[in-house]
């Protein structure tokens, strides 16, 4: 079977595990793309707040992603990063979430691949400031979800998302390299007045 120029074998199966990290809700989303169609599998999320202790959070983050890993046998993970915000300690929690998530992967040789959280809801909505339900609407919308399969909670969406923006962009070789273009160093460009000097 021939693969197009990124590799990417567009007739085969493939399983895409989409999380959104986060140390007191962590979202996830399962999607089987097959060809140009992708549906989900299913999504959820994990509730840590019950945990206090944020080493406990970590290992159950874990715990979940290799589950996840091993019952859905995902080709990839497509992860949110963390995003700039104004709380350096809420960050650096994030960041150890998503660093948890990625090492599970790691431990099942899953390739990982990163966006932002901007250029995820442009893939979705067509607009990098979408709001949170706005990227649900059209999760639901592009996946043909009935309403009764809709999370409540956004983060499941927001995972799903992050599965559904690494099929689109990694079936549309063009897509592709604009997404190269929407670095960290063009969201600082774009955005000097969220950097501290």
């Amino acid at each position: 079977m021939k693969s197009d120029s990124l590799g990417v074998n567009k007739s085969r199966e493939r399983i895409i595990l989409g999380i959104d990290p986060g140390t007191i809700v962590m979202g996830y989303g399962i999607l089987r793309c097959v060809g140009q169609k992708a549906e989900m599998v299913t999504m959820g999320v994990l509730k840590l707040n019950k945990y206090d202790n944020h080493y406990i959070r970590l290992k159950r983050i874990f715990d979940r992603v290799i589950n996840l890993i091993d019952t859905y046998l995902p080709d990839e993970l497509a992860i949110e990063a963390p995003f700039f915000g104004k709380n350096v300690q809420s960050m650096l929690k994030l960041g150890r979430a998503q660093g948890v998530a990625m090492v599970a992967a790691l431990q099942r040789d899953i390739p990982i691949t990163e966006y932002v959280p901007m250029r995820i809801k442009e893939a979705i909505t067509g607009n990098g400031h979408a709001s949170k339900e706005q990227v649900a609407a059209m999760v639901q919308r592009h996946l043909k979800i009935p309403q009764e399969n809709m999370f409540k909670e956004l983060d499941a969406t927001d995972g799903m998302a992050a599965a559904l923006c690494h099929f689109f962009l990694s079936s549309n070789p063009l897509q592709k390299e604009i997404s190269a273009s929407k670095s960290w160093a063009d969201f600082v460009k774009s955005n000097p007045d969220r950097i501290k000097k």
